[in-house]
């Protein structure tokens, strides 16, 4: 396999055909080697429009949906950033180079040392894994500039928005089966969230993600 044409068909045929403009963000998918974060057995199809599985039933984002959150999202290099949701480490990878820091929290401890290694291999120094359950943030080094979750939430919870500093963003994919809403929201002030649908996908739940109230009147 051609390595490079293959990248390059990924950014032409599936990432830009997706609203993903952004000549930095397309630039950057050059530049961190997305086969190096998939497991070797699926070395083969690292650069296809499909979610690529993981240990444990997890599974890689599909490039375009990683390369549009990344675009929307907007992070700057003076921003800490909290990543729920690790897996393989190439999100966090792609953060890490727009980032002061990356925090990543993934609660599969094989996953968080796929993540290390992945990370220790592609000389990745500004993003730290953290194991545990990130579901409702990761309160003890919050406020955060920028929050992404990597994983659905049927309901956002309230204490993941509050550990947003004001003017940050929180990227997250909303809902239930079988639609999904990509939204970023934006903490505007102490107590007022702006929320932006961008796309419709489906993302499989975190792992002890809030679920919606099933109370009846």
């Amino acid at each position: 396999m051609n390595i490079e044409q293959a990248r390059f068909n990924m950014i032409e045929q599936q990432i830009r055909p997706w609203d993903v403009l952004d000549l930095d963000v397309l630039n950057l998918l050059s530049i961190i080697k997305r086969e190096q974060f998939v497991p070797a057995v699926y070395a083969d199809i690292a650069f296809a429009d499909l979610e690529i599985p993981l240990p444990n039933g997890q599974h890689m984002m599909a490039p375009r949906v990683e390369a549009r959150i990344l675009q929307e999202l907007a992070v700057k290099k003076h921003e800490n950033v909290l990543e729920i949701g690790t897996g393989s480490g190439y999100m966090a990878a792609l953060l890490a180079n727009r980032a002061l820091q990356v925090l990543t929290v993934e609660i599969d401890p094989e996953l968080a040392e796929f993540a290390r290694a992945n990370f220790a291999k592609n000389g990745v120094l500004n993003a730290e894994v953290k194991l545990g359950d990130g579901a409702r943030g990761w309160a003890a080094n919050a406020p955060y500039d920028v929050i992404c979750v990597s994983g659905g939430l049927p309901v956002v919870p309230q204490e993941l928005l509050e550990q947003l500093k004001v003017g940050g963003r929180l990227a997250a994919f909303v809902g239930t089966a079988p639609v999904m809403e990509a939204q970023i929201i934006t903490r505007v002030d102490e107590k007022q969230y702006r929320i932006a649908c961008v796309f419709e996908t489906y993302v499989e739940a975190l792992q002890n993600a809030i679920q919606p109230s099933r109370f009846k009147f």
